[in-house]
């Protein structure tokens, strides 16, 4: 058995001999790109196709009473209505991710935040994307004022909000009641932080070196 190494329990970037690269696929908001690489330099090569992605932002929402803001939204691909937090991508040219986050909870949930600090980072489905998420935790928060509201359309027109204790909430992430990968991901980091007093939590324009504009190649 491989003795095990005292470093810190962290995911490290490994960059890996590339041959080819090219777009197979173009959508109009992410493509599909095939790559051919070798594992070890001269070894065979392998090539995986995956989609890239422009990455997204994620909000969980607390107000003063404990509680977490849910949105239900129609997803066709899996044809259900699911419980999700505001989460969107980030496809604004220019926008920083912090503000990016800020606006998506405004044109989902009609709430601006004055306390902001990242929750979690993590990866979609990193055996087919290079999809990366940020998940933020929003305090403080308030409504926006009905005349500067974000008219919702298509799916999001249909969006039903309900505050839900968190302690909750994770209870039917835990029991598979909800099904949202950013909602589940979002709301048991919440829980855990909670446990902590959020005083381990990371400042809101914490470096985010996954994101694939941040990364060196």
């Amino acid at each position: 058995m491989r003795r095990q190494t005292q470093e810190p329990l962290a995911d490290a970037p490994s960059y890996r001999p590339m041959l080819s690269s090219s777009t197979v696929y173009q959508g109009r908001i992410w493509d599909v790109v095939s790559d051919t690489f070798s594992l070890t330099p001269g070894s065979k090569p392998l090539t995986r196709d995956y989609v890239d992605h422009p990455g997204a932002v994620a909000v969980v929402a607390l107000n003063d009473a404990g509680q977490v803001l849910l949105l239900r939204q129609y997803r066709h691909p899996v044809k259900m209505e699911l419980w999700e937090i505001p989460a969107g991508l980030l496809d604004v040219q220019g926008e920083d991710f912090v503000s990016g986050a800020a606006r998506e909870l405004a044109e989902e949930a009609d709430l601006v935040a004055t306390q902001w600090h990242v929750l979690t980072d993590f990866f979609n489905s990193p055996g087919s994307s290079n999809e990366a998420i940020r998940i933020y935790l929003a305090r403080q928060v308030s409504q926006v004022p009905e005349a500067d509201r974000h008219v919702r359309t298509d799916e999001e027109a249909e969006i039903q909000l309900r505050w839900v204790d968190l302690d909750e909430a994770a209870k039917a992430v835990l029991e598979g009641r909800i099904h949202n990968p950013t909602a589940a991901v979002g709301i048991l980091a919440a829980a855990a932080a909670a446990r902590e007093g959020f005083t381990s939590l990371r400042q809101a324009h914490a470096p985010w070196p996954t994101h694939p504009s941040q990364r060196a190649q």
